[in-house]
């Protein structure tokens, strides 16, 4: 959530703002709730000195007319309660808005609006030649028994999927090496979350309200009421609320948080061949990265958390490329984001695999997150960041394509036979 204060005093320059992200506030409705509201909240507190002023008569001994001062005093309380329903009405729907405006962009994020116009940053390693027919991962898991899409359908539908043997063995190696990577490499603090929230934490990191169709209820009926919860879509959601309403010593910061967890997502109009497979589904695994750090190292730490995915593909040797979203591109809540999109040689073209976001201060305003500045004792909002470090199921997807052979044996990457028992090939 955006500062209060900056809408209220400074509407005009957010408006500009969001109005490269292709948002537009509607800035006359936002000044008459506002004008209405401190309209009425001053006409609560003159009642408030009235009913004080009578009372401090009513506190007199021996007066005069007490059943007249009485009446007053009820009458300007009906007037209180009927002015307080008013204002809290506005207040309500002032506070609606305002949580359905996306983050502000940063200066250096690139004007568009969609992918197409994402700056591509860099590029990094080879890409294979194969003098024989390219086989995509689906068909490799096939050819090994390791991929059984048709299970996924019969136990849960579309879009879910099942491994088996050494393709599983693969899966979950990778879960493995990765923490390990970012726990003893990077030093994040590992941590194991639940897969199911509240509707709290999803409002605190901007996934509610406005993503509600992109989620997975749950509803439990107790009690005769009914305690909707969610599905995690990623393990960001719970490691970022690990902070809601806390106030945090400055000399804690930076935390770094990383978790596996398997992420659960409608995916909406996601089908076609292209999301086929291990690409795009209703459940998939993800180790996440979070980091909370003070504002001035929010710009380096976004850097920071990004060579931590990157590094990940480098050590499996994947080629990828570095895209800077632009502001069309970018997710709700986030006020800069790279992507990383690793190698898919069957379709001739990168997919993403990690994102890597600063959310600036617009979380912590959400979840109320603030730490304790040593110089002035002052609290201040913390800066949130998360990365994807990697999502599984596209990291195997990606290795399965790129270390085929013409057989349909798969190699493994040297970095991961260590973890698979000095294993070379899926065959």
């Amino acid at each position: 959530m955006l500062d209060v204060k900056l809408l209220r005093n400074d509407i005009d320059h957010v408006y500009s703002i969001l109005k490269k992200r292709h948002f537009f506030l509607d800035i006359n409705l936002i000044n008459q709730l506002e004008k209405k509201r401190k309209n009425i909240q001053i006409k609560i507190e003159k009642l408030q000195i009235k009913r004080n002023q009578i009372s401090k008569i009513l506190s007199k001994k021996n007066i005069n007319n007490i059943f007249e001062f009485k009446k007053k005093v009820i009458n300007i309380n009906q007037k209180i309660l009927k002015n307080k329903i008013l204002f809290n009405n506005i207040k309500k729907n002032i506070n609606n808005i305002y949580t359905s405006i996306p983050n502000l962009p940063l200066d250096d994020v690139p004007i568009g609006k969609n992918s197409k116009e994402n700056k591509e940053i860099k590029k990094w390693g080879i890409k294979n030649k194969y003098n024989f027919p390219i086989r995509d991962h689906v068909e490799l898991g096939y050819l090994n028994q390791g991929i059984d899409l048709e299970a996924g359908v019969n136990l849960s539908g579309s879009k879910f999927f099942v491994l088996k043997g050494l393709i599983a063995y693969l899966y979950r190696i990778l879960i493995q090496f990765m923490l390990n990577i970012h726990i003893i490499n990077h030093h994040y603090t590992e941590i194991y979350v639940p897969y199911i929230v509240d509707k709290r934490a999803l409002y605190g990191t901007g996934q509610l309200p406005k993503f509600s169709k992109d989620l997975l209820h749950i509803k439990n009926f107790k009690n005769s009421d009914i305690c909707e919860k969610f599905l995690i879509p990623t393990a960001e959601v719970p490691l970022t609320n690990l902070v809601y309403n806390k106030i945090i010593q400055e000399k804690q910061l930076p935390i770094k948080f990383v978790a596996h967890s398997p992420c659960f997502r409608s995916e909406v109009g996601s089908y076609g061949k292209d999301n086929k497979g291990l690409i795009r589904t209703h459940q998939f695994d993800k180790v996440e990265l979070v980091q909370l750090v003070k504002p001035k190292n929010s710009i380096i730490a976004l850097e920071q958390i990004t060579n931590h995915a990157e590094k990940i593909l480098q050590l499996l040797e994947l080629p990828y490329r570095k895209v800077l979203l632009c502001t069309g591109d970018m997710s709700f809540a986030s006020s800069k984001t790279y992507d990383l999109e690793v190698w898919f040689p069957s379709k001739n073209k990168y997919y993403e695999i990690s994102s890597c976001s600063n959310m600036w201060d617009f979380q912590s305003r959400r979840i109320k997150a603030r730490y304790k500045r040593i110089k002035d004792k002052k609290n201040v909002f913390i800066h949130t960041l998360n990365g994807s470090g990697l999502a599984i199921g596209r990291t195997l997807a990606a290795i399965m394509e790129n270390y085929q052979l013409k057989n349909g044996n798969i190699k493994i990457p040297k970095i991961l036979r260590k973890y698979m028992n000095g294993l070379k090939y899926i065959k």
